[in-house]
C-alpha cells in the first residue's frame, strides 16, 4: 500500500495499483470529482470539469481490465489538460469569453494519446485568454494553493499547475510559448517539462504563436513527467512539424540517472 492520501500519490503508481486491482479507476475518479467540488470554488483550476465523462470513461477502464484486456500505462488514471486542447463534445475556451459554447468535435492529437494509453480526462484547465498575459473577466483566476493563496500561480497554464499541485488531478498538459509551463510548475512545486519542439504534436491545440507553441507534461514527480511525454510524443501526420524521430523509453532512462 502506497502511504499518504490518495489524491497526492503519484500517477505511475495509481496505474500500478489500478492494474493490480488494489483500486478501481471509478473510485479513484470519484475521490478526485469531490476533491474538485470542495477546492474549486476556492482554486479556480479548472474552466470545465467533465465529471459524467470521467466516470463513464473509468468504468469502462475497469471494465476492460476485469476481462484481462491490455492496459495502457495510464489505464484509469484521472488527469486533466490545459483548455487550448480540444476534446470532442467539451467546450474548448482558449480562455476567450466568446468560446464558452464552441463544443470541440475532434479530439487533439494529445488527447487522443492520453486516452488510448487508458487516462480518464477530468476536465479542461484555466488558461489566461488565449494563453497570452491576462484572464478575461468571466472567468477567475487560478489561484496558488500554498501559503494564503496570495502567491503567483504562473502564468498561462497556471490551471495546470495549481491542479496538479493541489491534488485535483494525478498530472496535466500545459503548453509553453515563453515560460507557461515552466514557470507554473516552479511556483506550484510540480515538475514540468517543456519538450524539444515538435516532439508533441501540436494538432488540435490551439495556437498562440505555432513556431513557439510546445505541449509538455505537468505533474507531482519526475518519472509521471516521463511516462506522460513517453505516452503524448511522436510523429504525427496532421502536424507537419512533428519529428519523425522515434522515442525513446524514457522511463527506462531514468534508471541510469545524471551521473557524469
Amino acid at each position: 500500500m502506497t502511504a499518504g492520501p490518495l489524491h497526492y500519490q503519484t500517477a505511475t503508481s495509481v496505474a500500478g495499483r489500478i492494474a493490480a486491482g488494489e483500486l478501481d479507476s471509478v473510485a479513484v475518479t470519484q475521490a478526485l470529482l469531490a476533491r474538485i467540488q470542495r477546492l474549486e470554488p476556492t482554486l479556480h483550476s479548472y474552466i470545465t470539469v467533465l465529471g459524467e465523462h470521467a466516470l463513464e470513461r473509468a468504468a469502462h477502464a475497469d471494465a476492460v481490465r476485469d476481462r484481462g484486456g491490455a492496459l495502457g500505462v495510464l489505464h484509469g488514471v484521472p488527469v486533466a489538460v490545459k483548455d487550448l486542447c480540444h476534446l470532442r463534445g467539451a467546450p474548448t475556451t482558449g480562455g476567450h469569453s466568446f468560446r464558452r459554447d464552441v463544443i470541440s468535435t475532434t479530439d487533439a492529437t494529445v488527447v487522443a494519446r492520453l486516452q488510448a494509453a487508458g487516462a480518464i480526462i477530468l476536465g479542461k484547465l484555466a488558461t489566461t485568454e488565449g494563453a497570452m498575459v491576462g484572464y478575461h473577466p468571466d472567468f477567475q483566476v487560478p489561484r496558488n494553493p500554498w501559503g494564503d493563496l496570495d502567491r503567483w500561480p504562473g502564468v498561462s497554464s497556471g490551471g495546470s499547475g495549481v491542479a496538479t499541485a493541489a491534488g485535483l488531478c494525478f498530472a496535466s498538459l500545459g503548453s509553453d510559448t515563453g515560460g507557461s509551463i515552466r514557470y507554473p510548475s516552479a511556483v506550484n512545486g510540480i515538475v514540468g517539462l517543456k519538450p524539444t519542439w515538435g516532439r508533441v504534436s501540436r494538432h488540435g491545440v490551439l495556437d498562440l504563436a505555432p513556431t513557439l507553441d510546445h505541449v509538455g507534461p505537468m505533474a507531482r514527480s519526475v518519472r509521471d513527467a516521463a511516462r506522460v511525454l513517453g505516452v503524448i510524443a511522436g510523429h504525427d501526420p496532421n502536424d507537419p512539424t512533428s519529428l519523425a524521430n522515434p522515442v525513446p523509453d524514457l522511463e527506462s532512462e531514468m534508471e541510469r540517472g545524471a551521473q557524469g
